[in-house]
């Protein structure tokens, strides 16, 4: 009895836990789908982000098999955004949580990726921030 109850409980934790890494995960591509019309791409440039982002996935801010593992633009995001304050946040006001996200998305559009060009710039040209996979 003892084992099933602990099963039970080390259960619960556990999905209390991924619902929490859940929330913050979706809220951050929401965000960005939204700010790049991606879900309604007009121009060609928007279509071929549309594309790339649907593709790729979580790995438009992670890469490896953790998500741990952040690819540059994730990591220049991460810089400005804290997971716990963000969850949090989003959990007391949705609307401001998300205006936080985006205030930090349009900061870093002004650095630079890996290629040398900006993230806004590859963004705005219907590219990844990041190299794909």
């Amino acid at each position: 009895m003892k084992k099933v109850l602990f099963c039970l409980i080390l259960g619960a934790v556990a999905s209390i836990v991924t619902v929490d890494e859940a929330f913050a995960i979706k809220p951050f591509m929401d965000v960005f789908v939204e700010n790049y019309n991606v879900k309604e791409p007009k121009t060609d440039a928007d279509k071929s982000l549309a594309a790339a982002v649907a593709e790729v996935k979580c790995n438009l801010c992670h890469e490896g098999k953790s998500k741990k593992d952040r690819n540059a633009y994730g990591v220049a995001l991460d810089k400005l955004l804290d997971k716990a304050e963000i969850v949090a946040l989003l959990k007391e006001d949705k609307d401001k949580g998300k205006e936080v996200i985006l205030a930090a998305i349009v900061k870093v559009e002004g650095e630079k990726s890996p290629s040398g060009e900006t993230f806004g710039e590859l963004i705005k040209a219907g590219k990844l921030p990041v190299a794909a996979e």
